[in-house]
């Protein structure tokens, strides 16, 4: 064989032994997004209906995702089937739409190593397990606030989290999402170092429900 064949050969060797495996994988990283915010960086442009006025839509779930220790697996190959269109649709009133339900599948459900329905169902215990400030639910204009507020405020809601399970992320000038990390079983945990990176913003913009 010759050198550049058999350096091709080391190549894709290597890609394929280091390919993501369904199933293995360390602890979930819960995402939240400010729907608010959210609309007003993305989803206006977009016409998505959860932008609508009058929706009173708050924090969403972005998605459940499978971590590693450090890093994360994605789109991993699964003989899992992929969820139906009712499936989908069946998490709009906490993720806002089905295709956000359907592209957290294909990128991270697909690695959880469980069915589509157990995915969905897990995500959606996920996010009943944590309780949403009610002070940001009731804002009733743009503020701005030092994001550590934001984090300071779930963790006084939610008596069972502390702040190494929890990061608060933000995107240009406005708060993006806060991140909670979960065991397989859903309890509270450390976050690894690569997913503890908190805003540091001391005014954060945070857009009231609409």
């Amino acid at each position: 064989m010759r050198l550049p064949a058999l350096l091709a050969a080391l190549l894709l060797s290597a890609s394929a032994a280091k390919a993501d495996v369904a199933g293995e994988f360390d602890y979930y990283v819960m995402a939240l997004s400010w729907t608010p915010n959210w609309c007003a960086l993305e989803g206006d442009s977009r016409g998505e209906a959860r932008c609508a006025r009058g929706g009173g839509h708050g924090w969403s779930l972005h998605g459940l995702w499978p971590q590693y220790e450090s890093g994360w697996p994605d789109y991993c190959r699964t003989r899992e089937r992929d969820p139906s269109r009712a499936m989908t649709a069946s998490m709009d009133d906490i993720m806002g739409s089905a295709g956000l339900a359907w592209h957290q599948w294909k990128k991270h459900g697909r690695c959880s190593g469980l069915s589509a329905r157990a995915y969905y169902d897990l995500s959606r215990q996920a996010f009943g397990s944590v309780k949403m400030p009610e002070v940001f639910e009731k804002l009733d204009r743009a503020v701005q606030l030092p994001a550590r507020v934001v984090e300071e405020a779930f963790l006084e809601a939610n008596p069972g989290l502390r702040p190494e399970m929890v990061t608060v992320t933000c995107r240009r000038n406005d708060i993006q999402e806060v991140r909670i990390c979960l065991t397989k079983d859903l309890s509270p945990r450390s976050c690894g170092r690569d997913v503890s990176r908190d805003c540091s913003l001391n005014k954060a913009n945070l857009a009231p429900p609409r």
